[in-house]
């Protein structure tokens, strides 16, 4: 036999192995984008740092193959709620695995301990700060783990949006456990961020794997803000019954939106730093076992919530950075179905984040600066949503997409239709377009500005710029819209920034708008209410209609509250039970035999033995009475 035959061979015997066990454990039958190829880095021992966006499955590229290979593997993990929902997931579907935290009492921890040593575990989840302990390193070596997972990987950069300095101990790993490979795991990393994890962790020759970011079943849509809570309240009411969680910038607007959501009867809690321990773990927990819809919440939730069917996430105030929006909004929607992520912004956040900021080393005030300016230009922009993210971490729609990307995203404000467009956006475009080259293309954005708005500031007066045609052009509007348009011409590529200094240049693309023969896209000033608000309920984007065809809603409904009631029972959280995406699957292909119930996405062998006869009475028995109303 050849050694390429053979090679190929035991290629295609490692698929089918881990094929097995993700059929048997999870009730999947194939891969994700990516998940292969990350798996098979494990199983080969190759070093990987891998990202996939949030919903990518993740978490399996090296849950999969810590099942199938011999030994523990460990995985470290920044936070006790993830370790926590991740160890129950994984023992609900019948993988031995634990996790130790400082919430668990003196015996629990030394139950864990003989284990680890009785090598009765596939995965032990630990904190950087305990994994660096000389004790628990020698009861590793001991082990001998099949490899380590480092999970949230961008916490090891001080370029990612979640630096942690305990995670940069972690390189001392490769001394301590020698000849034991590392792979790291992030939902959102720049190239920058990317190569200084592997730097960090000392990864040897690692292969760097990173998916699409794009999120087809996700909804985006951007607002000014005018009337917080009630545009809150109107994006709550298109998911009644649904969970979700509202962000705010700090906790004292945490405190107020949700104090005046459940006067009004929403089912609410808060949390943020401020609330003592016991107090925010109460409210995690309540939202986690579905006792409430919405988390309102400052950014230091979230992180460790696996969560899988959250169908909304709402931004009272703007993101940071366009990695910690992708990360924050990511949370909705994990299982793939479809959700919508709507962010109310307005100037004064700009400032507000500023100010927060000023404390930061200037090296990262500068980058921190601006990744914040990006934000901004990402809630002021007008073109797709989905291309404006993907586009920010160096890749391109019609990369995911194909042919399709052309049509838009089908999944956006901007795409479907839902944006107030200016009546005269061409000849105020074009207006602009003149005082860039009037000013001979070697000034900025805030500079052009002023003369946009015929200011009397000294430097332009001394350059002579008051004298020009388009002095003073846009006079009646305010100089936050003219900038924004000055933006959107930019994210549309009509007008580009140098690198240095951010001067204003027109592209090629700017000659189509002069000549007349392109128009672009400049958003009305915000007034009242938005146009989806006065036209209606928003348009449903394609993922949305897609994943509920051929769903019994009725049947869903009854098999949900059975989850939930089971989920009470066992004392897990609703999703670790069944998913949304098998509970639809479930009313979708109405299963009346254990055979068949096993071809339910995401059913394998644990949870149909567990679940299988009470999931089938409950389809039998609605339509048994479905049957009944009919006659």
């Amino acid at each position: 036999m050849s050694g390429g035959t053979f090679a190929a061979r035991t290629r295609g015997c490692m698929r089918e192995r881990i094929l097995e066990v993700l059929r048997r454990y999870w009730g999947y039958d194939s891969f994700l984008p990516l998940q292969e190829h990350a798996m098979a880095c494990v199983m080969r021992g190759t070093e990987s740092v891998v990202v996939l966006p949030t919903g990518g499955g993740k978490s399996l590229c090296y849950q999969a193959p810590a099942v199938t290979l011999p030994g523990m593997a460990l995985v470290v993990s920044p936070l006790i709620s993830l370790m926590k929902d991740q160890v129950d997931s994984l023992v609900e579907c019948g993988v031995p695995a634990a996790r130790l935290d400082s919430s668990l009492s003196a015996e629990e921890q030394g139950a864990v301990r003989s284990r680890v040593r009785a090598r009765e575990l596939k995965l032990l989840y630990v904190s950087p700060e305990r994994l660096m302990t000389d004790g628990f390193l020698d009861l590793l070596r001991g082990a001998a783990p099949s490899f380590i997972a480092v999970d949230e990987a961008h916490c090891v950069s001080m370029w990612g949006h979640d630096f942690r300095p305990e995670y940069r101990q972690l390189g001392a790993l490769k001394e301590a456990l020698p000849g034991v490979c590392l792979h790291a795991y992030t939902a959102t990393a720049t190239q920058q961020v990317r190569d200084d994890i592997a730097r960090q962790l000392r990864l040897t020759e690692a292969r760097m794997l990173v998916g699409l970011f794009d999120r087809p079943n996700l909804a985006y849509k951007v607002e000014r803000r005018a009337n917080v809570l009630e545009q809150v309240r109107a994006a709550l009411d298109r998911h009644r019954g649904d969970s979700g969680i509202v962000y705010c910038i700090r906790r004292a607007d945490v405190d107020n939106l949700c104090q005046r959501l459940g006067e009004l009867g929403y089912r609410v809690r808060p949390y943020h730093a401020g609330l003592d321990d016991a107090t925010r773990k109460r409210n995690q927990e309540a939202f986690i076992r579905e006792e409430v819809e919405t988390i309102v919440a400052t950014v230091a939730f979230g992180m460790g919530i696996d969560k899988s069917n959250v169908r909304y996430v709402i931004h009272a105030g703007m993101p940071k950075s366009p990695e910690h929006y992708q990360q924050e909004s990511g949370r909705a929607g994990r299982d793939g179905l479809e959700a919508e992520c709507t962010l109310f912004y307005s100037a004064g956040d700009f400032t507000t984040w500023s100010r927060l900021l000023s404390e930061m080393e200037p090296e990262a005030k500068a980058v921190a600066q601006a990744k914040l300016a990006d934000m901004y230009n990402y809630c002021t922009g007008v073109t797709c949503r989905h291309q404006a993210l993907v586009r920010y971490f160096g890749q391109e729609l019609a990369a995911a997409r194909g042919a399709r990307a052309a049509e838009g995203c089908g999944a956006c404000d901007v795409c479907l239709g839902d944006l107030d467009c200016l009546d005269e956006s061409l000849e105020t475009a074009q207006g602009v377009l003149l005082c860039v080259t009037e000013l001979e293309q070697r000034f900025g954005a805030d500079y052009t500005a002023q003369v946009l708005l015929g200011s009397r500031d000294q430097r332009v007066v001394d350059n002579g710029h008051t004298s020009l045609p388009s002095y003073g052009l846009l006079a009646a509007h305010t100089r936050r819209l003219v900038r924004d348009w000055l933006e959107q011409l930019v994210a549309q590529g009509y007008l580009c920034k140098t690198e240095d200094y951010h001067v204003l240049r027109l592209t090629e693309k700017a000659q189509q708008v002069l000549a007349g023969e392109e128009t672009p896209r400049l958003l009305k000033p915000a007034a009242g209410a938005s146009r989806a608000e006065r036209t209606g309920k928003p348009k449903t984007s394609k993922t949305a209609k897609e994943s509920w065809d051929g769903v019994d809603a009725g049947l869903f409904e009854a098999l949900r509250a059975l989850r939930r009631d089971l989920a009470a029972d066992k004392g897990v959280p609703a999703y670790v039970v069944f998913g949304d995406a098998a509970l639809r699957d479930m009313a979708r292909l109405k299963p009346t035999t254990a055979t068949a119930f096993l071809l339910v996405h995401g059913v394998g062998e644990k949870k149909r033995q567990q679940y299988g006869d009470v999931f089938l009475a409950a389809i039998r028995n609605y339509a048994t009475t479905a049957a009944g109303g009919h006659r």
